[in-house]
Parts: C-alpha cells; structure tokens; sequence
C-alpha cells in the first residue's frame, strides 16, 4: 500500500512540505479527493501557488484511477480551488480564493429563494447604512476616481433618456468595493440580480426612478471624498428610503 501523499509548494519540496493527503477507499472516490484537498487548503497547508504533484503520482498515492483523478481535478477546478496549466510546467496549481465564485454561489442561493423586492431592500437598508462608515474611512483616491466614473457613465445614458438599473448596481457593488473587506464586497455582489430586480419593481412604480439616484450617487461620492461620514450616512438613507417606499407601495407591504 502507498503512503500518504506529499504536496510541492513554490518554495520548497513535496518532503519538506510533509505528507499531506491520504489514501482513499470509500464512498465516491473522486469527492473524498475533492474533500481532502478542500480541507487542506482551508487549514492553509496548501496555499495560493501550491503545484499538486502530477496525474500519475496522484493515481499511484491515492490507489486509483486516472479517470478518477481528472474528475476530482475537474471538480476542483470548477469550484475555483486549482487552476490546471498545460504545457511543460503545467500541472494542477492552487489558486487564489475567488469572491466572484463564491458570490455567484451565494448568488444561486438567493435567486433560488425568491425573495421579493421588498426584503431585498430591506436587506439594503440594514446593510449598506452599516458600511457607510468604512467606506468613508477606506475608500482611496482609486475608489472615489471609480465612483465618480460610473456617475459620469450614468449621466450620459441619461441624456440619452436610456438608463440601465443595472448601471446603479454596479455603483452599489462598487461602493462596497471601497470598504475593503472581502466579505462585504463579496456579500454586496451575490446581490446584483436580486438589487436589478428591486429596482425594477421601483421604477414600475415612478417611471423616471433613477434620475434622481444618479444625482445623489454623485452626492455620496462628494460626502466619501470629504470623509464626511454623517452626511454620507444621511445621504445613502434618503437614497435607499425613496426605494423602500416604492417598491413597498408596488407590492403591497408599507416600509419597515
């Protein structure tokens, strides 16, 4: 019987990394691989760069075959967990953790909860008032350049009586951007089509919705640049009220 599986990193030896991964014999084989090498780079043994060893060692270590290996690998590579390169230097690499993948996971969740317009701007309420404060704080001159220029786009589909809701999501989005704190960013993201779907309930309720939002986008941004956290706050609770109250009115619910 094969011992237990050692791991190359960037810096080092499969044998100075240590032995690692361990033979497998029950269950679905190829998600046991897929759970060791998940547990492995939560605990951070493995790491962003980290080169697994080839398909050969792999099937020779973990006692199976190679079809089972490229499935795992397959799996690992659609989660966003390893990158598979090709070529002379190719092989399975650790990759960086991905806040798109895990939004779109999270994403998957909400849509298929079919919340209504309602709780996802309540959601707002609760949420982005509560980073107001942190993006006041953090935001860098990169940040604020990014906001001003998603005003600057919303103006102009404006004067061509043409503006895409999704071009406010994509403000909002932002906005946690500049938190930075990969988890609010993420959170913020897995909301975009719900948030596109709330504020289409808006504007079925004040056609011209919108308008005014892309006037008070530009405001905060004014109020984050000038680090000014109580104009800001003030700002971004108007902005998210006129909201609340229309898609209220259009599903029947008064506003918390």
């Amino acid at each position: 019987m094969q011992g237990p599986l050692a791991v190359e990193t960037p810096g080092s030896s499969a044998a100075d990394k240590g032995d690692l991964l361990s033979r497998v014999s029950v269950g679905r084989i190829s998600e046991v691989i897929v759970d060791q090498i998940r547990v492995l780079i939560r605990q951070g043994q493995l790491t962003a760069g980290d080169r697994l060893p080839s398909e050969r060692e792999l099937c020779e270590r973990f006692g199976v075959s190679r079809v089972t290996v490229r499935e795992a690998l397959r799996v690992l590579e659609a989660n966003g967990l390893v990158e598979i390169r090709v070529g002379a230097r190719g092989g399975a690499f650790v990759t960086a953790p991905s806040s798109r993948l895990v939004g779109a996971g999270i994403a998957d969740l909400i849509s298929l909860a079919t919340l209504t317009a309602v709780e996802v701007t309540e959601a707002r309420m609760v949420f982005e008032l509560g980073v107001v404060a942190l993006v006041c704080e953090r935001a860098t001159a990169e940040d604020i350049a990014a906001l001003r220029e998603i005003c600057d786009r919303s103006s102009a589909a404006l004067e061509g009586d043409e503006y895409p809701l999704e071009l406010s999501a994509e403000w909002h989005t932002r906005f946690a951007v500049a938190t930075h704190n990969r988890a609010v960013a993420m959170l913020v993201e897995s909301l975009h089509d719900p948030l596109v779907h709330s504020l289409e309930r808006a504007r079925e309720a004040a056609p011209l919705h919108g308008r005014q939002g892309v006037e008070e986008h530009r405001a905060l941004v004014d109020a984050i640049a000038d680090r000014d956290i109580e104009a800001a706050t003030t700002l971004m609770r108007t902005h998210l009220m006129r909201t609340a109250e229309r898609v209220g009115a259009m599903d029947g619910a008064a506003p918390s």
